[in-house]
C-alpha cells in the first residue's frame, strides 16, 4: 500500500467515521444499513432540492404568505433554498466518502454525528412537503409540469449514474455467497435499468417540436409593472415595463374612502403594511380596508422605501444611484395615472378589483371612460358585475378565468395560472381563435416551456430577463431526440457489459490464485441485510 493510497483512506475514514484509527468489528455491524440509509437521504434530498428549484418561479408567494402572518417581509423561500443546498451539499459529499472508501476497502463506519444530521435532513424534507401538501398545494402540478422541461435531460444524467455505480452493483453481485442473492441483486438492477433506458417512450414534452412548428414567442405582460426593477404597482414600476416592450399592464385596483380608484395589491388587514411607511405616518391607526382613508392621505404615503430596505428580488444593486432616489419618491398612483400611460403608450390594462362591490365597479369604469382610453385596450378581468361592464362600455374586452364561462358568453379571452392548462389544450385553445395569458411566469425554462405550447401572452415580474430571449431554451426534434437516447442508451450497455466482464475476470482470478481478499467494507457481516449465508 503507498502512502498515497494510506492518506486517502485515513482521510476518508476520518471524514465518514469521525476516527482516524482502525474501527473494531463490533462497531461494523450495520455498516451497510447505514451505507443503505445514506445513499436513500441523498437521493430525497436531491429530490427536494428540485423541488425547491422548479418552484422558485412561485417564491413570493410563499413570502406574501409568511408576511400575512408575520407582518414582517422576509424572503423566507430564499431561507429554505439555502439549508437545503446545504443539506443536499452535505448528503452528497457523504455518499461521495463512503463510496470511496468502498474502492479503497476501507471498512465502512458511519459516526453518529452523520447519522443525527441524516435524520434531521428527513425530518427538514418530510416537513416541507407536508408544508406544500397543506398550504402550497397549487405547486405539485408546477412540479409536474417541470417534467416536460427537464425530463429528457434528467434521463440522460440518469443512465450515466447508472452506469458508473455499476461497478459497485457487479462487485457486490460477485461476492455474493448465495445464488439467491444474485438472482436478487441481477433482477433489482435489471428492472431499474429498464426503467430507465425505456422512460423516454413515456416522455411528452411540448419542446419535442420542430422549428418550423414553434409558435410565435408570447407577449409580455407587466405583473404590477417592473417589480424587479422598481417598487411594484408604482409610476416608476410601469414606466420600467415600457421599455420591456409590454403589450399589457397588469395591476390591482381599490377604491379609496372619497371614491378615487388607487393601485394596490394587498387587502384587508394591514394592506398598507407591506409597501408603504403607513406605520410611520399612522403609528396609532390600523388601516383594514382601503375606505378607511381618503386619497389625500393615501398620497402622502411614501410606496418606494420598502423596496430598497427589503429588496424583494434582490435587484437592488442592479438599479443605478439616479433609479434609487426614484424608487425612493415613489407614491401610490391613482387608477388615472396607468391609464394615460398606457394611452399615451397604446399599451392595453388589465386588472384586479380587490374589493367586488357594485361601487368600485361603477368608479373604475367611469374612470376609465373620462380618461378617454380606447375602449380596445381594456382587459376587463373582474367576474362580479359583468354584466353591468358589458352594457355600459361594450368595447372592453372580457377576459375570463375559467374557460366554461368564457364560452358560455360567447368570450375569446382567457388569463389563468401557468399550471391551470396542458400544452395539448392551449393548442387546442390557440386554434380555435382563443387568446391564452398565463400568470404569473418568472422563469426561463417556464418561459420557454409555454412558448413551445403556444401561449399568446405571459404576465411576468421578470420582462426585462424573458425581453430578451429570441427562442426557447432549447428545442429538438422528436426523431434526433430519439436518436440521442437510442445511442446514450447503447453505449451505457456495453460500457456496463465491459465493467461486468472485468469484475468477473479479476474476481476469478483472485479466486484461482487463492488470493481473494474480502472486501472488508462489504464482508459477510456487513451484507447480512442484503445477502443470505451460505
Amino acid at each position: 500500500m503507498t502512502s498515497h493510497d494510506s492518506c486517502c483512506r485515513i482521510c476518508c475514514r476520518g471524514f465518514y467515521s469521525c476516527n482516524w484509527r482502525q474501527p473494531v468489528e463490533r462497531k461494523r455491524r450495520h455498516a451497510c444499513c447505514w451505507f443503505s440509509v445514506v445513499t436513500l437521504v441523498c437521493l430525497l434530498m436531491l429530490c427536494w432540492m428540485y423541488i425547491c428549484l422548479v418552484t422558485f418561479n412561485d417564491r413570493e408567494d410563499v413570502n406574501w404568505k409568511a408576511f400575512t402572518i408575520l407582518k414582517r417581509w422576509v424572503n423566507w423561500f430564499m431561507v429554505v433554498i439555502i439549508i437545503s443546498a446545504l443539506l443536499t451539499s452535505y448528503c452528497i459529499l457523504l455518499l461521495l466518502f463512503a463510496l470511496f472508501q468502498v474502492v479503497l476497502r476501507v471498512p465502512l463506519d458511519l459516526h453518529w454525528v452523520h447519522k443525527i444530521f441524516l435524520i434531521l435532513g428527513v425530518i427538514f424534507v418530510v416537513l416541507g412537503i407536508a408544508g406544500i401538501s397543506i398550504q402550497w398545494q397549487k405547486e405539485w402540478p408546477t412540479v409536474l409540469l417541470s417534467l416536460q422541461a427537464t425530463a429528457p435531460f434528467l434521463q440522460l444524467g440518469a443512465v450515466g449514474a447508472l452506469t458508473l455505480l455499476s461497478w459497485f452493483v457487479f462487485c457486490g453481485f460477485h461476492k455474493a455467497r448465495s445464488a439467491g442473492s444474485k438472482i436478487l441483486i441481477a433482477v433489482v438492477f435489471a428492472v431499474v435499468s429498464a426503467a430507465i433506458f425505456l422512460c423516454p417512450c413515456f416522455i411528452h414534452s411540448p419542446c419535442l417540436i420542430e422549428l418550423n412548428e414553434l409558435p410565435p414567442k408570447p407577449n409580455l405582460i407587466g405583473h404590477r409593472g417592473a417589480p424587479m426593477l422598481a417598487p411594484e404597482n408604482t409610476m416608476m414600476s410601469f414606466t420600467r415595463s415600457v421599455r420591456c416592450n409590454v403589450t399589457a399592464f397588469e395591476t390591482d385596483v381599490q377604491l379609496s374612502q372619497d371614491n378615487v380608484p388607487f393601485l394596490m395589491h394587498d387587502n384587508a388587514s394591514g394592506f398598507l403594511l407591506r409597501t408603504t411607511d403607513v406605520k410611520k405616518k399612522f403609528p396609532t391607526r390600523t388601516f383594514n380596508h382601503s375606505s378607511n382613508l381618503t386619497w389625500e392621505k393615501l398620497q402622502s404615503l411614501n410606496a418606494g422605501d420598502w423596496f430598497l430596505q427589503t429588496d424583494p428580488f434582490h435587484s437592488v444593486s442592479q438599479l443605478s444611484a439616479e433609479e434609487r432616489e426614484t424608487a425612493k419618491k415613489q407614491t401610490i398612483p391613482s387608477l388615472r395615472e396607468l391609464l394615460d400611460l398606457a394611452q399615451k403608450h397604446n399599451i392595453s390594462v388589465i386588472f384586479d378589483l380587490k374589493n367586488n362591490e357594485y361601487m368600485d365597479t361603477v368608479r373604475t369604469v367611469e374612470t376609465i371612460q373620462e380618461s378617454g382610453i380606447a375602449p380596445g385596450l381594456i382587459l376587463w378581468l373582474p367576474p362580479a358585475n359583468r354584466e353591468y361592464v358589458m352594457e355600459k362600455a361594450p368595447g372592453f374586452i372580457q377576459v375570463y378565468a375559467n374557460i366554461s364561462a368564457m364560452k358560455e358568453e360567447g368570450g375569446n379571452h382567457l388569463n389563468l395560472k401557468y399550471s391551470a392548462l396542458t400544452s395539448a389544450t392551449i393548442r387546442e385553445l390557440r386554434s380555435t381563435n382563443v387568446s391564452v395569458n398565463l400568470w404569473v411566469v418568472n422563469e426561463r425554462w417556464l418561459f420557454s416551456l409555454l412558448w413551445c405550447s403556444g401561449a399568446n401572452s405571459v404576465t411576468t415580474n421578470s420582462c426585462h430577463l424573458l425581453q430578451d430571449m429570441n427562442q426557447p431554451d432549447w428545442t429538438l426534434a422528436p426523431r434526433n431526440y430519439k436518436i440521442i437516447w437510442i445511442t446514450v442508451d447503447l453505449v451505457s450497455i456495453l460500457v456496463m457489459c465491459g465493467l461486468f466482464i472485468l469484475q468477473r475476470k479479476r474476481y476469478r482470478l483472485n479466486h484461482t490464485e487463492g488470493a481473494e481478499k474480502p472486501y472488508p467494507a462489504w464482508n459477510q457481516i456487513d451484507m447480512s441485510p442484503f445477502l443470505s449465508s451460505e
